[in-house]
């Protein structure tokens, strides 16, 4: 931490005898010993802090770009059930457009529908429109 070698350790601990005195240097020791903890604690919970929000911000970045991702992915499903056939206009749900298309067979408005015939011999399966021989 401070490069500080075998040598200088021993001239520090010579200085602090001679300066201290040896009565009082075993409770200088600890009380500089438990200051250097607390620093080293204090220093140890800043950087747990720093990487929790450091982590926390990149997952928050990652959250955002996960949903800007999901939005455009919705939209563009949105899209796509809006107009299946590539039509701008079209609307699915009701089969209408916002530009009329011409049918290929215009008829006047209040004109009846055409009955398909039917081939004679083959049963309907409603009883009301099967003639009856004795009736």
């Amino acid at each position: 931490m401070f490069d500080i070698g075998f040598a200088e350790l021993i001239i520090i601990g010579v200085v602090a005898l001679v300066v201290i005195g040896p009565d009082r240097l075993p409770g200088a020791i600890r009380t500089g010993s438990a200051w250097l903890n607390r620093l080293r604690r204090g220093f140890n919970d800043i950087k747990q802090e720093v990487q929790q929000e450091l982590h926390n911000d990149a997952v928050l970045r990652d959250l955002r770009e996960s949903g800007e991702t999901l939005r455009r992915e919705t939209d563009s499903l949105r899209q796509q059930l809006k107009n299946p056939l590539g039509d701008p206009l079209g609307d699915p749900l009701t089969g209408t457009t916002d530009t009329p298309q011409e049918s290929p067979q215009e008829k006047p408005p209040g004109t009846p529908d055409p009955v398909p015939e039917k081939p004679e011999g083959t049963a309907t399966g409603n009883a009301a429109e099967t003639p009856r021989d004795g009736s």
